[in-house]
C-alpha cells in the first residue's frame, strides 16, 4: 500500500466532507420539492436522499422550515442584479417579467410554500422578508425615485405604495392560484398604476431648480 493510500485510509472525516454532505442535502431538498409541498417535506426523507443522518440535518438547521429556507436562498432566490434600464417604468417592466417567470416555476412554488408555513411560525416571514424580499423592495424604491428626480414621475409618488399597487396582486394570484400569471397580466398591473404616477406634463424637479 502506498503513502497517499495509507493516509487516504486513516479514520476521520476528509476535509471536504462537510461541503459534500451540504451539498447532498440542498440537492435533496431541491429535488424532493418537484413533487412534494413544504408541509409535506419530511427530514427523514431529506435525510434518506443525500444518505446523511437525522441528526446532522438537526445540527445545521434546527427546523425543516429552516433547511427549505437555507435551499431557497443558496439554489433558488440568485442575486439581485443592477438594473441597467433608462427608465423606472422599463426598470419595473423587467422586474415583472423576472418575477412572472420565476414564480410559474419551483420559485414560485417553495415562495408560497414559505409563505403558508410562516403562518405557523412569523419568524419565517421575517427571514423571508429581510433576506429577500426587502432587498427587492429596496432596489425597486431606487427605480422609482430616480423617475421622480428625472421628472418620469410626478414628485409625489410615493415608492411603496407604487411597488404594493404593481406587485402585491402578483403575490396574491400566486397564493390564490384562482388565475394564471402572465406577462400580459404583469404589463397591465403597470399600465393602470402608472397612469396615476407619469408625469404627463415632463415637469422635472431639476428644471424648477435652476
Amino acid at each position: 500500500m502506498s503513502g497517499s493510500d495509507v493516509k487516504n485510509t486513516r479514520i476521520g472525516r476528509p476535509r471536504n466532507d462537510t461541503a459534500v454532505s451540504h451539498a447532498a442535502i440542498m440537492d435533496a431538498v431541491y429535488e424532493l420539492l418537484q413533487d412534494k409541498s413544504a408541509g409535506d417535506l419530511t427530514m427523514e426523507a431529506v435525510a434518506k436522499r443525500a444518505n446523511v443522518g437525522k441528526p446532522t440535518l438537526y445540527k445545521w438547521w434546527p427546523s425543516k422550515a429552516a433547511l427549505i429556507m437555507a435551499m431557497f436562498h443558496e439554489r433558488l432566490a440568485g442575486k439581485l442584479e443592477a438594473s441597467l434600464a433608462a427608465t423606472a417604468e422599463e426598470a419595473i417592466r423587467a422586474k415583472m417579467r423576472h418575477l412572472i417567470r420565476e414564480f410559474n416555476g419551483l420559485f414560485g412554488k417553495v415562495m408560497a410554500d414559505l409563505i403558508a408555513e410562516g403562518q405557523r411560525d412569523p419568524s419565517i416571514l421575517q427571514e423571508l422578508y429581510e433576506r429577500h424580499i426587502s432587498l427587492r423592495r429596496a432596489s425597486t424604491v431606487a427605480d422609482i425615485e430616480r423617475g421622480k428626480a428625472s421628472g418620469e414621475l410626478v414628485p409625489d409618488t410615493v415608492p411603496e405604495l407604487l411597488i404594493d399597487a404593481i406587485f402585491a396582486p402578483v403575490y396574491y394570484r400566486l397564493l390564490l392560484r384562482l388565475a394564471p400569471l402572465t406577462n400580459q397580466y404583469g404589463d397591465q398591473l403597470i399600465d393602470q398604476a402608472f397612469r396615476g404616477v407619469r408625469n404627463i406634463k415632463g415637469d422635472s424637479p431639476r428644471k424648477k431648480r435652476k
